[in-house]
């Protein structure tokens, strides 16, 4: 991923080996990593069992939340691609019975929200 497309939130998909190292002390033993996305500096993670969602904060990035949503608890998301005016496509996930989105990203292009709302509905479905 280049530096103008990290900037831009093109997600990229990231080697299972890094995010394995980097999510070490998260992932329960033999959990395998299905996919994985960088986003700037946030990850998306799709493993056998749920989905991870990093998202660093601060200037530095020192302060992690680490979002643990077991596929089994998403009732539904959906899908906004983009349009010539709006240029932000976004995936939504709801968790349960919840009446909003527990869960909102936004991305600068279509190709990426498309494999991710893929492998989502792979898992949920």
């Amino acid at each position: 991923m280049g530096l103008f497309d990290g900037l831009m939130g093109n997600a990229s998909e990231m080697s299972h080996k890094e995010v394995r190292k980097e999510l070490d002390h998260i992932l329960v033993p033999h959990e395998d990593i299905n996919l994985a996305y960088k986003l700037v500096r946030d990850l998306i993670v799709f493993t056998e069992l749920r989905l991870i969602i990093v998202d660093k904060q601060g200037v530095t990035g020192k302060k992690i939340e680490y979002k643990s949503i077991p596929y089994k608890s998403i009732s539904r998301f959906s899908v906004e691609t983009s349009g010539h005016f709006d240029l932000d496509a976004e995936l939504k996930i709801w968790i349960s019975s919840g009446l909003e989105p527990a869960e909102s990203l936004q991305f600068r292009k279509d190709g990426s929200i498309t494999e991710i709302q893929q492998a989502l509905a792979l898992a949920v479905l």
